[in-house]
């Protein structure tokens, strides 16, 4: 009988924490993401959930989808960070016709963010939730409600391209019927939907700010992202205020701009101190936890 608690006593113990991975928007600057993911590869650490909005829902989905992050890198790297990898895959998106264009919601300056996901996201990354290894919450942004909205089931690309479609880029997603766009709006770094989901919850920030000699006059372009930079900066402090996740990692990203996807390699290496910060403060962080936590 004693044998059989002990076993039991062993079996409902934890000797190791939980770990939930929230993964921020940036556009080009959440290539950094891919640094987090491969300091927990090599920690042999696997998130029981992970969060994420705008660029951050994609790297979120490549490695719930079981993706490495040396294969999220290689994949960037051959294909986003590939001036004419990019060209020949923006090429093939084009309409046939022009009934193909107002069929597919062709809109001036705006490019459909669906169409350009499936010609960018690894052939791995599923169509539906369901088909997932790891559980993940995608973020997007309830244009007309006014407030965020919570993806973890049903079609995942579709939550996906929400997620990404940034205001004045990209053409608005439906889903259900209602409009949505960018994640990231409304909830830069969404860590506060995992609270309760783990031990230890891990935030990844890559909005970045405004970055300059402090005089010169921001063209329109940079004016207009900028400002989101600020306006997400601002969400964020206040989230904080409101219970900060237990690890938050900033990633030196505040050079590049939103779109710098063709500088790929420029960011990764810029950023490459964000493995060695995530494995030290994670490593810490389980040296010093308690299962009564």
């Amino acid at each position: 009988m004693e044998q059989d608690l002990s076993r039991l006593d062993s079996a409902t113990s934890k000797s190791e924490p939980t770990v939930a991975l929230a993964l921020g928007g940036g556009g080009a600057r959440g290539l950094a993401h891919i640094h987090v993911i491969e300091a927990l590869d090599e920690m042999g650490i696997r998130p029981v959930v992970i969060a994420g909005s705008s660029i951050g829902a994609l790297m979120g989905a490549a490695m719930a989808a079981g993706l490495t992050g040396r294969e999220i890198r290689e994949h960037a790297l051959s294909t986003v960070g590939h001036r004419g990898e990019v060209l020949n895959r923006l090429w093939q998106l084009r309409p046939s016709s022009l009934s193909e264009a107002m069929a597919n919601g062709f809109r001036f300056g705006q490019l459909n963010i669906e169409r350009v996901l499936k010609a960018f996201l690894p052939e791995a990354i599923p169509g539906r939730f369901s088909d997932l290894v790891i559980p993940l919450k995608v973020l997007v942004t309830d244009y007309y409600g006014q407030t965020e909205r919570v993806c973890d089931g049903g079609d995942l690309r579709q939550a996906l391209a929400a997620s990404c479609a940034l205001p004045a880029v990209f053409i608005p997603v439906k889903i259900d019927g209602r409009v949505m766009i960018d994640g990231g709006i409304y909830n830069p770094i969404p860590f506060d939907h995992l609270r309760e989901a783990a031990d230890i919850v891990v935030a990844v920030d890559v909005v970045g700010g405004p970055d300059g000699d402090g005089k010169t006059i921001p063209s329109r372009i940079d004016s207009l992202f900028g400002a989101s930079q600020l306006m997400m900066q601002s969400i964020i402090a206040m989230k904080m205020k409101a219970g900060a996740p237990d690890i938050l990692l900033r990633p030196d990203v505040g050079r590049f701009r939103v779109l710098d996807f063709l500088r790929a390699q420029e960011v990764l290496t810029a950023t490459a101190s964000a493995k060695d910060q995530m494995m030290r403060a994670l490593s810490e962080r389980i040296a010093h936890w308690r299962p009564d936590d």
